[in-house]
């Protein structure tokens, strides 16, 4: 079942200069699709600035398109009003990248988790303290906890508070904006399995926004590799991972840090000569070529589409030769 479909996604900001007349287009997203299905992840990585986290914000309607569709089982996010805005809120909940910075300072525990419960009138006042304490269980901290305000804990428990939070009102999709970047490694370890264990008893699904490749290859079942606004390449997470076909996916899997087995093929690292280019002046043909190693005649003069090829969606003349 299709929960989410984004359609030809655009978010163009305007970027004007002090004192000055003219302006120039940031194109942050430009025309992204995909789709989330129920009970499956989908992953988006890249380089920071290259959309990942506007499109989440798109998708939860906190940003409006220039152009396209977000489409929540069918129905046009962007087209819905009164009661049907508050019904998708409650449906697609969001864990923040910085836990401290996504906590009221001045509410405890109780007052965080059980705002969302109040706010879209899922229990009586008399349960409400059951039904937290119940909620915050699921995320591994104890009722002794309810009263503590978001600086008595450490970053992995004010994660597991905002995770409790999305988890209060039952939703369907959570969108995870790099719920992990902010916390140490022996954390992140801890964060991620409390996700899959409530993915599996929930079947909750969810759009994970990182560019930690080893948690993406761990977590999702799908991916989305962005490059400067752009989908270059979507495909199965262990597809990707066996054999990238997009060069800037395989960049980006050559520069994952990994232990190699003896039993294991050695990745052939290559190192990217160039900066990303602006996002305000994108090059002419395939936006990666400045940089691509792999880089040939049309790459410089043409844009190469977001096609089918050997089962999987990729954005290359070496798959998708031009016509």
């Amino acid at each position: 079942m299709e929960l989410i479909r984004a359609d030809s996604l655009r978010k163009h900001f305007e970027m004007r200069k002090a004192f000055a007349s003219d302006h120039s287009i940031l194109k942050a997203v430009d025309g992204v699709n995909f789709s989330i299905y129920k009970d499956s992840i989908f992953a988006m990585v890249g380089e920071s600035g290259c959309g990942k986290s506007t499109v989440a914000r798109l998708v939860l309607r906190l940003l409006e398109p220039t152009s396209g569709s977000v489409f929540f089982k069918g129905q046009d996010v962007f087209a819905i009003k009164g009661k049907e805005i508050k019904n998708f809120r409650k449906s697609v909940q969001i864990i923040f990248q910085d836990p401290f910075a996504s906590l009221n300072p001045r509410r405890t525990v109780y007052d965080t988790v059980s705002e969302p419960l109040v706010i879209h009138g899922l229990m009586p006042r008399q349960k409400m303290k059951d039904a937290v304490v119940e909620i915050i269980g699921q995320v591994g901290l104890g009722p002794e906890l309810l009263d503590r305000y978001p600086h008595e804990f450490s970053g992995g428990q004010r994660q597991r508070i905002c995770i409790a939070r999305a988890l209060a009102v039952s939703p369907e999709v959570i969108v995870a904006d790099e719920p992990l970047s902010a916390l140490d490694v022996s954390i992140q370890a801890q964060i991620i399995n409390l996700l899959i264990e409530l993915k599996k008893k929930t079947k909750i699904s969810f759009l994970f926004i990182s560019h930690d490749l080893r948690v993406v290859q761990y977590f999702s079942d799908e991916v989305g590799v962005m490059y400067l606004g752009k989908i270059v390449e979507q495909v199965k997470t262990e597809e990707l991972f066996d054999k990238p076909f997009h060069p800037y996916s395989a960049v980006l899997l050559a520069s994952a840090p990994k232990i190699v087995t003896k039993e294991e093929k050695k990745i052939e690292r290559v190192v990217l000569k160039g900066e990303v280019p602006s996002p305000i002046h994108i090059p002419p043909g395939c936006p990666f070529h400045p940089r691509c190693p792999k880089r040939f005649e049309p790459c410089d003069k043409i844009v190469p589409e977001l096609k089918m090829s050997q089962g999987r969606l990729v954005s290359c003349h070496l798959w998708n030769p031009y016509e």
